[in-house]
């Protein structure tokens, strides 16, 4: 079994082969006559289950067949001989309902069926049971009260079938035609393979954008000689051929319009003769939603004179007549338009957004090109030279711009004006589409041996022996303008793979002089030699670039030889000097959170990190260790921003524990206007102040290096969170119920637009406004309850962002509509995630891919979040301290005092409710007051939706529309269905809330998202509310570490040093319950090596013994200078006392002279009386 199944593959592929290398004239249509679409009638013959050898499509027979202006359809073959030719079709029966069997987007819905008209279009809806007067105005106005039909229009009028002139060429049944190929990337038959390659490459090469556009499944519909209704029987002979193509994915859908021949433009009806159809309002040319929601007029043809010119304009694959359109979601045209003069003309261009180091080759359709013309496209305020393609593109290659977000991109045409302009999204370098990756981490380190990239090759070329250049590039900001500079080529002529191995080594020996300061810089690819445009003489070279990185792979030879092996060291002492010279900044950020916890529900200040997000990007490269990171959505007014990373614990990684820990950023990665200077510029600043020294003073180093503790501890320190002050949070949900800044909770159910958030200060100026409208039906009638559709909101002097639910049916792609002034933005694609605009700041989470909810960030702090869940919207308020008794609105005033929230525009306080029963009154007296007016107001402000076709405030506001006020199941479902009062417990067990709004509508849905996003609302404020206490830094010692990086109280941190160092101080410490780290020991702990702690010792026995011989010293001289004070005092006692003893001496001398003269002793001589005085005196001074 197993060799007769070889035996057949074999001789497939052998056939295969054959079939491959047979002349192109052999390999005709099976069943489609060479004439194809233009000759004579034609059979068809279906193969569902064609199981013949696979039909090969040479190249030449791909020609052959797009030669052809219209596509095929035939009027023979089938079931019923009949082919494409819808029989059922006529006058009395002009429309035919066609299942289409796959999902065709539309105008942002999605069908899967259509109807087939004689009148000229297809169509998805029911249109209105009478048409309105001539000229068509669509969508319509009256909707929903009356119906507004989605449909394909190419020629939007009254017809009838025509009949054949002898003239014609085609001589195939006047008619509809319509063909239905499906499933056309696995089909292998002939027709279905002509069908995709046809279509494929006529709308990839038709329409700008569409380069990688796969169809799975065409229609093709043909109007042929159909005339217009209400003529006289003459008029049949003046017909109209026309065809209708569309292609689809699934997800993308274009259409292309054939005009083949147009003798008539109207219809009596319409005040056109009856014999021509000429004159009155001609056919409508364009698309409608349906629904009430968007339409587009091809203008200037449809309803004009010149709609005869649609067979002669175009020009889309060179064919006059041919007009190609992309309409899945928006309606972007393919096709050029010479007939259309104003001075904001619509431009399409493709890709819509690319890389500010430039190079992205941008494909433009608008004016009509003419071989020669001079093209000039400006972005923002560059000019640059295009190439003419054909009639319907040219290409301009985007120059290098220092700028972030939306620009203008302007054409124009010789020595014109900038007529035709459109929105051009620039992508900071960080955040770019990466083009180039670096297979592992070694571009990081200091020294790798080697770097291995890749890049997809067909970014580039799809030619595979195309040579590529690698170049590097360097930035660097010595003056008070940026410098992009070239660097060096790294490699030339290589092949065009998709891989290279970069070997540093090979640079050892380069001397790239002034340029080798640069620290950072980027790897660029492009073509060796340039393509050549087709049909041109110009030649064009597209250009890929690296996300930044660091340059020591390269420059470390060079910084070796100028600053030696310590050469980290030395340029990271340089950064700190001019660091230090920098004006501070970090005062006027706001506080990292202390948790992970309030850093996520913070949604007006923080935004998740690219560079380190849990749910796109969990590698943290340059936060190793942490699980998310967040960042301010806005920089401060010097171009500063905070950011915020949490370790596993969920706490505020601290770079005095962590080298990893965040840090406050001296340049944003958005830069800050005028962007052109440095310290301002996106991404390029960022990595210039702030990325660069992490590099030189850590990653090149080690984490206890004294410069990287510098960056750590003294110029990127992690602020503290101990004054960190989480924002309030308030919101809107269900039917709707609204919960305020302090905590009230109750139902108003108005319908219009109303006030939800108004502040009049001039600093915090915030305006926050909410659409209401009515639910729609239940099986049991009216639903007398309203729900928000629309929120917008404006801080300052901000861009007005709009976020509106879109209809239910147009949800299978987009959730949400974001409008930024009025300008539908989408976020489908990673690069554009993250917007920015002036004052304002929108996102989408990484995770969502279904723009089903939308985060808006004010420069003030404020946020505004929407989402969506099954056609319910919630929006809640983040507002910083600083709005604190300054907010009015249905959301409240936020002053912690509940008893203030009802305040009217007046300022007229009313009462809380007191009782469910309430809340008329809340209705009447407080949330009516609330509604905005078509007007102006200083009270409630003016109203900042966007407009659709004219529809103003009071298009939606209801004043006398009366809500259920009834609050319990059991008052608002009537007894006989007691089924839906158990039901209603059973789903909401006791929450009035959600009570209400089964009750009023009978939708578990509902029930179920108006429970859930109250209770997310709840769960946001009881975070917020949460008062976290922490001690603060606890410096690690230099050479030693800690047992753990918390810093909440109760936690006890062990310290240890180092091998061969000692630990001094307090060898544990504990934060105490009042946020302060406890000083019962030492207060300090440091870490000493062996040798420094024996010298310190050693010095301290020698300072003891010193200071002991000191103080014996010292009480020597004390004692010896007590004697001599003793001694002199005594002294000059004995001065004092000789009168007396002389006196007393002469009364005991005469006394002893009279007793030797009365012994009767021998007189003695003046000398001998002196003499014997001398012993006298002696024994006196003893005495």
């Amino acid at each position: 079994m197993c060799n007769l199944k070889n035996v057949i593959v074999i001789i497939v592929l052998l056939c295969a082969a054959f079939a491959q290398n047979v002349p192109d004239q052999e390999t005709k249509p099976r069943s489609v006559s060479d004439e194809g679409s233009m000759g004579q009638s034609g059979q068809y013959v279906h193969y569902p289950n064609w199981g013949g050898v696979p039909y090969y499509l040479t190249e030449q027979r791909l020609k052959d067949i797009r030669k052809e202006f219209m596509y095929w359809y035939f009027d023979l073959g089938g079931d019923d001989d009949n082919g494409d030719f819808q029989r059922a079709i006529h006058a009395s029966n002009p429309q035919l309902h066609k299942n289409l069997n796959f999902q065709l987007p539309f105008f942002g819905f999605r069908f899967n069926y259509t109807r087939v008209s004689l009148n000229g279009y297809l169509e998805f809806s029911n249109p209105p049971k009478i048409y309105p007067d001539y000229p068509l105005v669509y969508p319509v106005k009256d909707w929903p009260k009356q119906n507004d039909p989605s449909f394909i229009g190419i020629f939007f009028s009254k017809c009838r079938i025509g009949a054949l002139r002898a003239e014609d060429i085609d001589q195939r049944k006047p008619g509809v035609y319509f063909r239905n190929e499906r499933n056309l990337q696995t089909r292998v038959d002939q027709i279905g393979v002509e069908v995709r390659e046809r279509v494929k490459w006529d709308i990839r090469e038709g329409m700008i954008g569409a380069e990688t556009f796969e169809p799975k499944h065409a229609v093709i519909v043909t109007w042929k000689n159909v005339s217009f209704a209400g003529g006289i029987s003459e008029s049949l002979m003046i017909t109209n051929t026309f065809q209708l193509v569309l292609a689809t994915d699934e997800v993308f859908t274009y259409a292309i319009f054939n005009y083949l021949d147009l003798q008539w433009s109207s219809h009596p009806e319409a005040l056109g003769d009856t014999l021509k159809g000429e004159g009155g309002t001609p056919a409508y040319i364009g698309f409608n939603a349906g629904n009430g929601t968007r339409s587009y007029e091809y203008m200037p043809y449809s309803q004009t004179s010149v709609i005869r010119d649609l067979s002669g304009r175009g020009w889309g694959n060179g064919f006059k007549g041919r007009h190609i359109f992309r309409i899945d979601e928006n309606i972007l045209v393919g096709s050029c338009n010479k007939d259309i003069d104003g001075a904001n003309l619509p431009l399409v261009f493709a890709p819509e957004s690319g890389n500010m180091l430039g190079g992205t080759m941008v494909n433009i359709t608008g004016p009509c090109f003419e071989p020669g013309d001079k093209v000039i496209c400006k972005f923002d305020t560059k000019e640059v030279h295009g190439i003419v393609i054909n009639r319907n593109r040219a290409v301009c290659v985007q120059p290098r711009l220092y700028v972030e977000g939306y620009i203008r991109l302007q054409i124009s045409i010789g020595s014109g004006n900038y007529k035709w302009k459109g929105q051009y999204f620039i992508e900071t370098p960080a955040t770019a589409a990466e083009k180039i990756f670096f297979d592992d981490a070694s571009v990081h380190e200091k020294s790798p041996a080697e770097i291995p990239i890749s890049w997809i090759k067909y970014n580039l070329t799809t030619n595979e022996n195309a040579n590529i250049r690698i170049s590097l590039w360097g930035y660097r900001e010595t003056t008070t303008g940026p410098e992009f500079l070239y660097i060096d080529e790294l490699a030339s002529g290589l092949l065009n793979t998709g891989a290279h191995t970069i070997l540093p080594a090979s640079f050892i020996n380069r001397d790239n002089g002034k340029v080798s300061d640069l620290k950072f810089g980027f790897i660029q690819i492009n073509l060796t030699e340039p393509i050549p445009i087709e049909g041109t003489d110009a030649k064009i070279t597209p250009v890929i670039w690296s996300r930044p990185i660091p340059l020591s792979w390269y420059f470390s030879f060079q910084w070796e030889k100028e600053y030696g092996t310590n050469w980290p060291d030395s340029l990271c002492d340089k950064w700190i000097e001019n660091d230090r010279y920098l004006k501070d900044f970090v005062h006027e950020l706001p506080h990292c959170p202390c948790t992970l916890e309030h850093a996520l529900t913070d949604k007006g200040r923080y935004m998740p990190d690219p560079d380190c997000d849990k749910d796109s990007n969990p590698e943290c490269e340059y936060h190793r260790g942490a699980i998310h990171c967040v960042r301010t959505g806005f920089p401060s007014v010097k171009g500063s921003g905070q950011q915020c990373c949490y370790d596993r614990n969920n706490y505020l990684m601290l770079s005095y524990d962590q080298q990893e820990g965040g840090s406050p950023h001296r340049s944003h990665n958005l830069g800050y206007l005028p962007w052109n200077i440095a310290n301002k510029v996106p991404t390029l600043s960022h990595w210039y102040h702030d990325m660069v020294p992490k590099y030189l003073c850590c990653r090149w180093q080690y984490e206890q290096a004294v410069g990287c503790e510098t960056v750590r501890f003294e110029r990127r320190p992690t602020q503290d969170c101990v004054s960190y002050q989480s924002p309030a949070v308030g919101g809107v949900f269900g039917d709707p119920h609204i919960m305020t800044f302090d905590n009230i909770i109750y139902t108003f159910n108005g319908k219009g637009e109303f006030v939800l958030v108004r502040t009049s200060n001039t600093e915090n100026k915030l305006d926050v406004q909410g659409r209401f409208e009515q639910m729609p039906m239940n099986a049991y009638g009216e639903v007398l309850a309203t729900q928000m559709t629309s929120v917008v909101a404006r801080g300052n002097s901000s861009t007005i962002v709009e976020i509106k639910l879109r209809p239910q049916d147009a949800q299978w792609r987009y959730r949400l509509d974001v409008l930024a002034n009025g300008r539908r933005i989408y976020f489908d694609r990673s690069t554009i995630k993250f917007q920015h605009f002036p004052g304002v700041t929108i996102y989408t989470p990484t995770y969502i891919l279904n723009q089903s909810e939308v985060i808006v960030m004010f420069d003030s702090g404020a946020g505004v979040e929407v989402v969506e869940n099954k056609g319910y919207m919630t929006a809640r308020v983040y507002l910083p301290r600083n709005y604190i008794n300054q907010t009015r609105g249905l959301l409240g005033n936020w002053s912690f005092n509940a008893l203030d929230d009802f305040t009217d525009p007046d300022g007229i306080q009313m009462e809380i409710p007191s009782s469910a029963n309430d809340y008329e009154r809340v209705y009447t007296e407080f949330g009516m007051k609330w509604m905005l007016e078509d007007k102006d107001d200083n009270k409630r402000g003016k109203a900042l939706f966007y407009r659709d076709y004219g529809r103003t405030s009071s298009h939606y506001n209801n004043k006398t529309f009366k809500p259920e006020f009834k609050m319990i199941p059991e008052d608002i479902i009537p007894p006989n269905r007691s089924m839906e009062i158990d039901r209603a417990y059973t789903l909401c067990q006791n929450d009035p809330e959600c009570l209400y709004d089964y009750s009023v509508t009978l939708n578990r849905d509902l029930a179920h998202y108006t429970l859930n996003y109250k209770n997310s609302i709840i769960n946001i404020k009881e975070i917020n509310k949460k008062t976290f206490i922490s001690c603060g830094v606890l410096e690690t010692p230099r050479f030693g570490r800690k047992s753990n990086f918390l810093f909440t109280p109760g936690t006890k941190v062990m310290f240890e040093c180092n091998e061969e160092f000692i630990l001094l101080g307090d060898s544990k410490r504990e934060c105490l319950a009042d946020g302060r780290w406890d000083v019962s020991g030492y207060g300090y702990t440091e870490c000493l090596q062996q040798r420094e702690y024996s010298l310190r010792k050693a010095g301290q026995i020698f300072g003891i013994v010193m200071a002991v011989v000191i103080a014996v010293l010292v009480l020597a001289f004390v004692a010896y200078r007590f004697s001599r004070r003793r001694q002199k005092r005594r002294r000059e006692n004995k001065t004092h006392q000789l009168p007396s003893e002389e006196q007393e001496r002469r009364i005991h001398g005469e006394s002893a002279i009279e007793l030797h003269n009365n012994e009767g002793s021998n007189s003695l001589t003046p000398q001998q009386d002196r003499l014997s005085s001398v012993p006298t005196e002696r024994y006196y001074k003893i005495n």
